[in-house]
């Protein structure tokens, strides 16, 4: 099976250890490409440079709402500047991680919105997918979505909605990113949903070190579970792993053009 990791947090001190043994074991795997994500401007040169060390890593980058207090006014045009000069560079593939969380009651909304909203134009701007954190925000991130219309849409990061919200996402052209958690025996709800997506609309995700699947619970999450992710789901799906392997390996090189 050839397997795409679509959003993972690799830059992270949780991988500083062991990082490059564990890229020798994912590609092992079948991992062929993993998209690592920029959440704060402190963090993209991180990232950037362990793209940099590997042709199978492939960098986004953005303003995560989850960090907004640490979040400066500069920082967005900071981030246009970074998309400029690197505009077309074969490893960059998306604005993100960026979004909408209101599981944190204590982040302010309306900044939130602003700041997503300037990154959606970013997205339009300089015609890339947009990578997409919802918590406990779908309807304020799906209205979002509708007036901006981005042009190569994006993922929906750990989608975790109803049907419903699924459909109105995948109207939109979003691809919806499937991961560890919906392998644990309590998602039930999820469960249902899934059993009912679309193959041509799913991509697979680690969000490493987070979101650690059933299969290894309390473990540091890594793109090397990648494979263990995609039997559990295809299990739930009621299709085979090579099916939804194929299924999220296309839809990810057609969403980021590889």
């Amino acid at each position: 099976m050839e397997l795409i990791d679509t959003h993972t947090h690799l830059d992270f001190p949780d991988f500083d250890a062991d990082r490059q043994a564990l890229l020798s074991a994912s590609r092992a795997l079948g991992v062929r490409r993993i998209v690592v994500l920029g959440v704060y401007q402190g963090n993209w040169q991180r990232v950037w440079e362990l793209a940099q060390s590997d042709p199978d890593l492939h960098a986004a980058f953005g303003l995560h709402p989850v960090y907004l207090n640490e979040h400066r006014p500069e920082d967005l045009s900071e981030l246009g500047a970074w998309l400029t000069r690197l505009a077309g560079h074969r490893q960059l593939c998306a604005v993100g991680e960026i979004g909408l969380d209101y599981f944190i009651e204590t982040l302010d909304r309306e900044r939130q919105q602003g700041l997503f909203d300037a990154q959606l134009q970013l997205a339009n701007d300089f015609n890339l997918p947009a990578l997409i954190h919802v918590r406990r925000s779908h309807a304020a991130v799906i209205a979002s979505l509708k007036r901006f219309r981005l042009k190569r849409a994006g993922i929906i990061h750990a989608f975790a909605g109803s049907k419903e919200e699924a459909r109105e996402y995948i109207k939109l052209g979003f691809k919806l990113g499937l991961g560890g958690a919906a392998t644990w025996p309590q998602a039930l709800r999820m469960h249902r949903v899934l059993a009912e997506l679309p193959l041509e609309s799913v991509v697979l995700e680690t969000d490493s070190p987070d979101m650690a699947p059933a299969m290894f619970p309390g473990q540091r999450n890594s793109p090397a579970h990648l494979p263990a992710i995609c039997e559990a789901l295809a299990q739930i799906m009621a299709i085979t792993p090579e099916q939804l392997a194929a299924a999220s390996t296309a839809n990810a090189r057609e969403l980021f053009n590889w």
